[in-house]
């Protein structure tokens, strides 16, 4: 097996192969599709923009250009002019600061996970992945705000503050709501670090990203028909759902079971 590329030898091998600027999400994907790293840690696609922001902002001679939130291209290309921005009425933040964070408001989210993937017990596994082959991370312990549908239709909206996401789930597979809602979808505060563990809230938000991260939080959970763009300011990189192993195990079991019983 071919020797892992560094993050950086990765991302320039993407780049320079590319015709066009890319989103640090979109060159991760090419980095895992086109196996040049086999170790990708819990987050692949935030550690892809923090090595690409850092270059820019601290290298003399970085390889890289911005030329969009989070897209980029080398340096050699050319680039278009982009049009000033209009005057804002609310505080802004250094784009080349902004991007390199890790985690702005919303550190994570997940769009309708499946209420069966998931063994009901008090503190559950809420297992979720940035991209296939990462590491999973377990979001049972994750603070926020979440969703509960009933198929499409949002039918309760609830937080997580004292009492972590698992634990209000759980609480409501036995409550009213309990044989009512199918799927859920939810929104986290704490960090996820690159070995898969939920780091600390922090104790203040910036003001400046308080609006765009809740604009994009009801675009992403309500998916109005006249927003064209999702929610592009939600930086948080959207966790895949991966079914909790006990299902599997349950499944088997009771496959073999039924084969057992049939001879």
């Amino acid at each position: 097996m071919a020797k892992d590329l560094t993050w950086r030898e990765a991302i320039d091998k993407v780049l320079g192969a590319a015709g066009t600027p890319l989103h640090y999400k979109e060159i991760t994907d090419k980095i895992i599709a086109s196996r040049l790293r086999s170790n990708l840690g819990a987050t692949p696609a935030a550690t892809v923009n923090a090595q690409i922001s850092a270059s820019i902002k601290h290298d003399d001679a970085s390889p890289y250009v911005r030329v969009g939130k989070g897209t980029f291209t080398l340096a050699q290309r050319p680039v278009m002019g982009t049009s000033p921005d209009k005057e804002k009425l609310t505080p802004t933040t250094d784009a080349s600061d902004e991007d390199e964070e890790q985690y702005e408001i919303v550190s994570s989210f997940g769009m309708f996970w499946r209420r069966e993937a998931i063994q009901w017990v008090a503190t559950p596994q809420l297992l979720g992945m940035q991209q296939l082959g990462a590491i999973p991370v377990d979001f049972n312990k994750q603070l926020g705000i979440y969703l509960l549908y009933d198929g499409r239709e949002v039918i309760y909206i609830g937080r997580t503050t004292d009492r972590p996401l698992g634990r209000r789930l759980f609480e409501h597979t036995s409550d009213r709501m309990g044989a009512r809602w199918d799927r859920f979808s939810w929104f986290g505060l704490r960090p996820v670090k690159d070995t898969g563990l939920l780091g600390e809230m922090p104790a203040t938000y910036d003001a400046a990203k308080m609006i765009p991260a809740l604009e994009a939080i009801l675009i992403e959970a309500l998916e109005p028909r006249q927003n064209r763009k999702r929610g592009d300011d939600l930086s948080a990189v959207e966790y895949i759902q991966k079914e909790d192993p006990e299902i599997q195990k349950r499944k088997s079991k009771a496959f073999v079971q039924a084969v057992m019983e049939k001879m």
